[in-house]
């Protein structure tokens, strides 16, 4: 443990990243994180892998640049899989820790042998999920499917004039994605773990429980993430003893709309608006 009190800087292209920050909170007490959801472009994964790495790398270069972070979190899955080579590269002293589809997770919980993943057409549509896919394809059957538009509507349905008919298409959305892998449950041949390969989605989970049902294990990444950060600040020699006023502990910005996260914020972790804020305009392009 140090006096170390540089922030942890963590983004993604918008509100599902949320999930991972509040299992990092939970994780490391005693850090203060910056958190940038890139709202003004989202979602990653349905842009080009250029279009994704120069944002990726915009907003590295401006949490260490402003925040003087001392670790950075790649809480996007599409991200990961398209840029975060290219960060550890351009950033080699700096601790980065992204995030993946828990494959490996998930087939040390199925029992059916038949495991879901949902995720960004970005996601597994990248060689990095190709590469992961290939290396556990031969302990179970894995049913993949892109879910188009799902984490989009997610976004959108922080948004108070939207919501109401947001929720219908979401509804709309998982029914037809499940829908299209097969048949979930605990029997042979059935689905019984599902992964969630897009952050976005873990606040969807009580709507995907109802379709799956209740013996379908539903496996994110937040926990396994948080523990990786802990490692590699504490090899480091980065973590902080604590305990850090509540005033600094955390700040997240948008380059998109400010009303929609400071919804998102107090809809899922509780937080208060005005820990929200917007970009300068020089990230927001």
């Amino acid at each position: 443990m140090t006096t170390d009190q540089r922030p942890i800087g963590v983004f993604d292209s918008g509100i599902g990243g949320l999930s991972v920050l509040q299992a990092l909170q939970k994780e490391l007490p005693h850090e203060r994180f910056v958190y940038i959801a890139d709202n003004a472009h989202a979602p990653y994964g349905e842009k080009s892998e250029a279009f994704i790495r120069q944002r990726s790398h915009a907003i590295a270069e401006y949490l260490l640049a402003q925040h003087h972070i001392k670790a950075l979190v790649v809480a996007c899955n599409t991200a990961t899989a398209v840029a975060i080579h290219e960060l550890r590269s351009r950033h080699p002293t700096l601790p980065l820790v992204g995030v993946e589809p828990a494959l490996k997770p998930a087939l040390a919980l199925s029992q059916t042998r038949r495991i879901g993943v949902i995720a960004t057409r970005g996601t597994v549509g990248s060689d990095k999920f190709a590469r992961l896919l290939d290396s556990v394809q031969d302990g179970a059957q894995f049913v993949v499917q892109a879910c188009n538009g799902l984490a989009l509507a997610i976004e959108q349905s922080t948004l108070p004039d939207q919501a109401a008919a947001v929720q219908e298409h979401i509804a709309h959305l998982l029914k037809t994605y499940t829908q299209d892998m097969g048949r979930f449950g605990s029997a042979p041949g059935e689905i019984d773990t599902l992964v969630l390969g897009c952050t976005h989605y873990v606040f969807v989970q009580n709507e995907l429980r109802t379709l799956v049902g209740p013996d379908v294990q539903l496996v994110s990444t937040g926990e396994p993430v948080a523990r990786q950060t802990r490692r590699l600040l504490a090899a480091a020699g980065f973590l902080h003893a604590g305990p850090v006023a509540e005033t600094q502990r955390l700040h997240l910005f948008t380059t998109g709309d400010l009303k929609g996260l400071q919804a998102a914020a107090k809809r899922w972790l509780g937080l208060p608006p005005h820990l929200c804020q917007a970009v300068p305009a020089s990230l927001q392009a």
